[in-house]
C-alpha cells in the first residue's frame, strides 16, 4: 500500500482527536463557542483535536509541511513537496448542534495532489481511509474493514442526492427544482462525500467556496472508490496552493455522465 506509514499515523491521529472531541461533546456544561473573523464558530474541541493531531504528526513526519484550519499559515509550505492538510473538526456548526454530523479530516498532498485521506467519525466510531493507488475502505466501530465503491446507478429517477445541512445555496435550490429531485438527504460535514464513496449517494453538489481541509480527505477516498471530483470548470483540484480557499465549487459524482451542470 503507498503512503503506509503516512496513512497508520494519520488514522492514528483522528482517532485520538475523536476521543477528545467526544469529551467535550458528551460533557454536561455547555459547549463555549467563539468566533473568527469570518464569523465561523470555534470551540475548544476545535482546539483540542488540532493540538492532537499537530504534534502526533510534527513527532513522526518532522520534514513534512501542515496546513490547519487552527494553525497559523506558514508560506514556507509551499516549497514543501508534502504537505498534511487538517480539519480538525469539520462540521463545528453540527457538533454545536451536537447532531453527530461532524468529522475529523486529515489528508497528505504530495506535488499539489491528494494522495492520502482519513475521515473519522466520532459519534459512530466510523473511520474512512483511502490512498493512492491502494483503494478506499472503512473501518466500523467494531473492527471490521470493507472496500468502499460507488454505486452503479445512473437514471436520473433512482439517483440519490446529498445536500449541506448548514450551508444552502440558491444554486441547489435551482438545480433541484430544475431536475425536480425529490430523492435527497441533507447532511454535515464531510460525511457528504462518504456517502457517495460507500455508494449511498450518488451526486454532491457544493456551490459556495470550501477550504483545502474541507475537500482534500474526502476527494481522495471519493476518488479512491471509484468517484469523480471535479471543480465545478471541470478542472482537477489541487492543495497546498497559495490561496487555501476553493473558490470555483466542486462536484463529486459516482459516474461521470451524472455530472449535471
Amino acid at each position: 500500500m503507498y503512503w503506509e506509514k503516512e496513512l497508520e499515523i494519520a488514522r492514528r491521529a483522528a482517532v485520538d482527536a475523536g476521543r477528545r472531541i467526544l469529551e467535550i461533546y458528551n460533557g454536561e456544561s455547555e459547549i463555549e463557542i467563539t468566533y473568527k473573523e469570518d464569523t465561523s464558530p470555534l470551540t475548544e474541541a476545535d482546539r483540542a483535536a488540532n493540538q492532537t493531531i499537530v504534534k502526533m504528526l510534527r513527532d513522526h513526519f518532522p520534514d513534512y509541511a501542515i496546513l490547519s484550519e487552527e494553525e497559523a499559515d506558514h508560506r514556507e509550505r509551499l516549497k514543501n513537496d508534502y504537505c498534511f492538510i487538517v480539519d480538525p473538526l469539520d462540521g463545528t456548526k453540527e457538533f454545536i448542534k451536537r447532531n453527530g454530523q461532524f468529522t475529523v479530516n486529515i489528508a497528505l498532498a504530495y506535488r499539489h495532489r491528494a494522495v492520502m485521506g482519513v475521515i473519522y467519525v466520532p459519534v459512530t466510531g466510523e473511520l474512512y481511509y483511502a490512498s493512492q493507488e491502494s483503494g478506499a475502505f472503512l473501518q466500523t466501530s467494531d473492527g471490521e474493514v470493507k472496500r468502499l465503491s460507488v454505486s452503479d446507478r445512473r437514471e436520473l429517477s433512482s439517483l440519490r442526492f446529498v445536500v449541506s445541512n448548514s450551508h444552502s445555496c440558491r444554486q441547489m435550490e435551482e438545480l433541484i427544482e430544475k431536475y425536480q429531485i425529490t430523492n435527497f438527504v441533507k447532511i454535515g460535514s464531510s460525511l457528504k462525500g462518504c456517502m457517495i464513496a460507500s455508494g449511498q449517494a450518488d451526486v454532491y453538489y457544493r456551490f459556495n467556496p470550501t477550504m483545502e481541509w474541507d475537500t482534500a480527505a474526502m476527494q481522495c477516498i471519493a476518488e479512491e472508490a471509484g468517484a469523480v471530483f471535479r471543480q465545478m470548470d471541470g478542472t482537477e483540484m489541487t492543495y497546498n496552493r497559495i490561496d487555501s480557499r476553493n473558490g470555483k465549487g466542486f462536484y463529486v459524482v459516482n459516474q461521470e455522465e451524472n455530472q449535471m451542470l
